[in-house]
């Protein structure tokens, strides 16, 4: 089983891609899509979708997962909450299955407890996917503790 984990934004798009096989699990490709901020919001959008067409192409997943967006002020708020619907729009043209978990609830599969900081999360998706180094950026990480979320909440 494929499981392709995003973190939603609008600049830039975390992805996760592992493979599961019986109990092991296996990172395949991390990343991050990134859009020109000095093209218009629309523009923006597309490169996403463009860009998400292409991992789905590439790795066939069975199953995306993509992390709520929790809501707080700020400027970007809704540029994010767009992008995150262009996301979600791309992966059910692909057929693909969508599972969405909250920031809390991913930090409770990985690390048992829904306020772990950063590290801590960033040590169990090393820990789970036999990482010598951590993924990088931090948005690619994000990707993969949802990507694990998705295998651990089947």
């Amino acid at each position: 089983m494929r499981i392709l984990g995003i973190d939603p934004g609008l600049a830039r798009v975390g992805y996760g891609v592992i493979e599961i096989a019986g109990s092991q699990q296996r990172l395949l490709d991390c990343g991050i899509l990134r859009t020109d901020p000095g093209t218009s919001e629309g523009v923006r959008m597309l490169e996403i979708a463009r860009d998400l067409r292409v991992l789905v192409r590439t790795w066939r997943p069975d199953l995306a997962v993509v992390e709520k967006f929790f809501f707080y002020r700020s400027s970007t708020t809704i540029a994010v909450v767009q992008a995150r619907g262009v996301l979600l729009m791309t992966l059910a043209r692909f057929g693909v299955p969508v599972a969405e978990f909250p920031p809390m609830q991913i930090k409770q599969a990985l690390t048992g407890n829904g306020h772990a900081d950063k590290q801590d999360v960033l040590e169990a998706v090393m820990r789970e996917l036999g990482l010598e180094s951590p993924p990088r950026p931090d948005d690619a990480a994000d990707a993969l503790a949802a990507a694990l979320t998705g295998w651990f909440q089947r």
